[in-house]
């Protein structure tokens, strides 16, 4: 493992990306198998690290902070690979292009005013998918390039292709529907995952 993580500091760090997830939702970020993360998380739970309710899990404050403290010595080969650096800056410049993307998807111009978009203008949505998948074929090299320093991350260029080609089939809510692993959804944890290697803020 590039990241040199164990496996309870991975799940960890899966639920830290998650924010609030069960075991399965965690599994399905970190490559773990459902049942070892299950493990992590009650073990965390019975010893403090993590609450628990109706299934779902959250890192208390002390571990999260616990956990952002070993970042340095997990990543440290990451942070020193440059063509790891030169991707994620990659990713960096393609970010807000996805949000701008994102911000017209769920707005519409009527008239001079943004509005929410209902969705009702068919053309209007297509023309945002289909900047959408243009932005995702510039996005496929900046991927392979973070997949080759860790082959883990090659989880949300699965994700992300998934929901893709959902959308482009017509299943709108896969852009970027929060209850589900949509393009946006899956987009902002990559986000996630590559600040925390990094050990660099989000921009607001």
């Amino acid at each position: 493992m590039a990241s040199g993580m164990n496996q309870r500091s991975l799940a960890f760090h899966g639920l830290a990306i998650k924010r609030h997830a069960d075991a399965a939702a965690v599994a399905s970020l970190t490559g773990q198998p459902v049942d070892a993360v299950q493990a992590e998380l009650e073990a965390a739970v019975a010893t403090g690290r993590a609450i628990e309710a109706k299934g779902a899990y959250s890192l208390t404050p002390l571990a999260r902070v616990a956990l952002a403290a070993g970042y340095g010595r997990d990543f440290a080969e990451l942070r020193a690979d440059e063509a790891f650096v030169q991707a994620y800056h990659g990713f960096e410049r393609i970010n807000p292009e996805l949000k701008q993307i994102i911000t017209d998807w769920q707005t519409i111009n009527v008239r001079g005013a943004l509005r929410a978009n209902d969705h009702s203008d068919e053309d209007y949505d297509n023309k945002v998918i289909d900047r959408l998948s243009a932005l995702h074929e510039l996005f496929e090299p900046v991927m392979a390039a973070l997949t080759r320093g860790l082959p883990r991350l090659g989880i949300y260029g699965r994700k992300l292709e998934a929901a893709l080609d959902k959308a482009e089939d017509g299943e709108i809510a896969w852009v970027s529907d929060i209850h589900r692993d949509s393009y946006h959804t899956v987009w902002f944890e990559l986000h996630e995952e590559l600040l925390r290697i990094m050990g660099t803020e989000r921009e607001e």
